[in-house]
């Protein structure tokens, strides 16, 4: 049932040697089974890199043997990068050794820093930052957007910037910043989504989320938001399938 959706990204930053770049992002993994299906649809997707938008293990099903062995399969197909989720945050007793056999594996894990994908000589900016939940023990939206504004004002970053983040509900942070696209996931399609309605709940959004799914712009700044691959607290969704995305840049 997982679809593949691709957005087209335009920018006159993006460099010319980055046109038909492809980014593949999944998010909130939450250590999901039988996983053969996403690597075939990968594979048929031919990214040039994968991205994971937090909540790749979960918190509340800690076997994070199954995420790591997906990690193997995924940096089969393509470079991988990856930033932590909140659900990797609660988990400060067992989260270290993850990363580090996530490293081991093959995977970039990117803190609270900005890397360059380069081709040809040009390049494009990679920014990551670490889920707020890291700093503080009362997970609300006023406190994450203020970590997030922090973070982001920590990190020199040029040129065409892509952003890895977990949370949707700081893209106002994501506009103030310049980010010229921010790919995050967190809010799991809304959970249920109805008709004329749209989502039902989202994490740190609460009921009728503004940001649950799809892409956003505001300014200069674009955000898409990932539905998600599997499911944590509530292991129902409705008219809301988990997906993966590509993102296709262009001028």
């Amino acid at each position: 049932m997982i679809e593949v959706n691709t957005y087209k990204i335009s920018s006159e930053k993006i460099p010319d040697e980055f046109n038909s770049f492809k980014i593949a992002q999944l998010s909130d993994f939450h250590n999901k089974k039988n996983n053969e299906g996403i690597i075939e649809k990968l594979k048929e997707a031919k990214p040039d890199i994968i991205v994971i938008t937090g909540d790749f293990i979960d918190s509340r099903k800690t076997k994070t043997q199954i995420s790591l062995d997906f990690a193997r399969e995924l940096v089969k197909i393509a470079p991988c990068y990856y930033v932590m989720g909140n659900h990797e945050a609660r988990l400060n007793e067992i989260y270290p050794a993850f990363e580090k056999e996530l490293i081991e594996i093959g995977v970039t894990v990117l803190h609270n820093e900005a890397i360059t994908i380069e081709r040809s000589s040009k390049a494009i900016t990679l920014v990551g930052i670490d889920d707020p939940r890291m700093y503080y023990k009362k997970d609300s939206t006023e406190n994450a957007c203020q970590i997030i504004k922090n973070e982001l004002s920590s990190i020199e970053y040029n040129g065409y910037t892509v952003l890895l983040s977990h949370r949707p509900e700081a893209f106002k942070e994501y506009v103030n910043a310049d980010i010229d696209l921010a790919l995050t996931g967190h809010a799991h399609g809304g959970q249920a989504i109805l008709p004329f309605i749209g989502g039902i709940i989202a994490p740190n959004q609460g009921l009728f989320p503004k940001y649950y799914k799809g892409i956003y712009e505001e300014n200069n700044t674009k955000m898409v938001v990932s539905r998600g691959i599997g499911n944590s607290l509530c292991p129902v969704r409705f008219n809301n399938h988990p997906e993966i995305i590509i993102v296709e840049l262009g001028e």
